[in-house]
Formats: structure tokens, C-alpha cells, sequence
């Protein structure tokens, strides 16, 4: 057996957090490092009809994020003080964009030329299904699903990076979940 040097212990948020507060700037990195993945999958499902540059968003999440590290109390999680932040710089974008732009099928590598042609055209169907779906819901409906579903959040989480209480989350969750699964049962468009 290996021993463990102190170093090799992955450090906490909140150490990185005082670190970076102390001038630290390994810990920022460490940071950004740990948190991009899940801020980035936010922020594309967000934006699911592809108007914003997803790491545009995250750079200017961080970026904000660093400026108010002091406001940072840790009454939530670090990863869901970030998610209310690029949730609100995501809304801030889309309220200077005045035309949406229409992502071409010809832009993305959908296919992956050694998989079965079938199983991909009908995962694609239903991905392409899932994304019209989520670009149909209300903001607040979408924003908890994605916070739930695709970053793990508990409840108390997503009422805390949507500004909402508890109950109004469990509600627009289950509400989300409804006509997405109406939409993909139905192969119809969200009501």
C-alpha cells in the first residue's frame, strides 16, 4: 500500500474557499477545476436551443463567482451558490438577446459512425424530443428540473439557487416532470 502525503488528500470546497481568500491561487484553480463539468452541463441544458456560448457563461460565472467570494456565507453548498449564479447570468443573457438563433443539425456530430443506425436515429429522435421538451417549459420549471435531475440537487438545494421556497420547487419539479413525460410518451409537443 501507497502512503498518503497530506497533499494528496483532496482539499474541501470551503478550505479551497478560505485559500482563495488568503490569495491562494491553486485554490481558485482547484476550484474551477472541480466545479466547470457540472456548471457547464447546467448551462448547455439551460440553453438547450444552443443561443449562448456555454463556456462563455461559465468563464463569466466564475468570474462573477471570484468578485463575491466574501458574500459566499456557506449556507448552501459551494456547487449550488454557483448554479444560482450562472442561472442568473444565463437570464441576464437572454434578456439581451432579442432574436434566437436556430442551431443546425449540421453543426453537431450526432452520429457515431460505428453504432447501429437505427438505435442512433431513434436516440436522437428522442434526445432532439427532450430538448424541444425542455426549451418549452416555464424558466422556473426548467431550472428545477435540470438542477434535480441533472446535477443531483435535493430540494433545499434548488430553492436556495432559484431564489424559491421548498414547496414551490417540489411543484415546478413535478410539474416539469409531467409534460416531459407526457412529451416523450406522446411524441407530441409540451402542454
Amino acid at each position: 500500500m501507497v502512503p498518503m502525503h497530506v497533499s494528496d488528500v483532496p482539499r474541501a470546497d470551503g478550505e479551497l474557499i478560505a485559500g482563495w481568500r488568503e490569495g491562494d491561487e491553486r485554490a481558485a484553480a482547484e476550484l474551477v477545476r472541480r466545479h466547470t463539468p457540472a456548471v457547464s452541463r447546467f448551462v448547455a441544458a439551460m440553453d438547450s436551443s444552443g443561443t449562448q456560448d456555454v463556456e462563455d457563461v461559465v468563464q463569466e460565472t466564475f468570474i462573477k463567482a471570484f468578485r463575491r467570494i466574501d458574500s459566499f456565507r456557506g449556507e448552501a453548498k459551494f456547487s449550488t451558490w454557483l448554479m444560482t449564479i450562472a442561472s442568473n447570468v444565463v437570464k441576464d443573457k437572454w434578456r439581451k438577446v432579442k432574436k434566437r438563433q436556430v442551431l443546425s443539425i449540421a453543426d453537431r456530430e450526432l452520429v457515431d459512425h460505428g453504432a447501429d443506425p437505427a438505435g442512433e436515429a431513434e436516440a436522437g429522435e428522442m434526445e432532439r424530443r427532450l430538448a424541444e421538451g425542455l426549451g418549452g417549459l416555464p424558466r422556473m420549471q426548467r431550472d428545477v428540473f435540470l438542477l434535480r435531475a441533472q446535477q443531483g440537487l435535493d430540494y433545499d438545494e434548488v430553492a436556495v439557487a432559484l431564489d424559491t421556497s421548498v414547496a414551490a420547487a417540489r411543484v415546478h419539479y413535478h410539474h416539469a416532470v409531467k409534460r416531459l413525460k407526457a412529451l416523450l410518451e406522446d411524441g407530441g409537443t409540451v402542454r
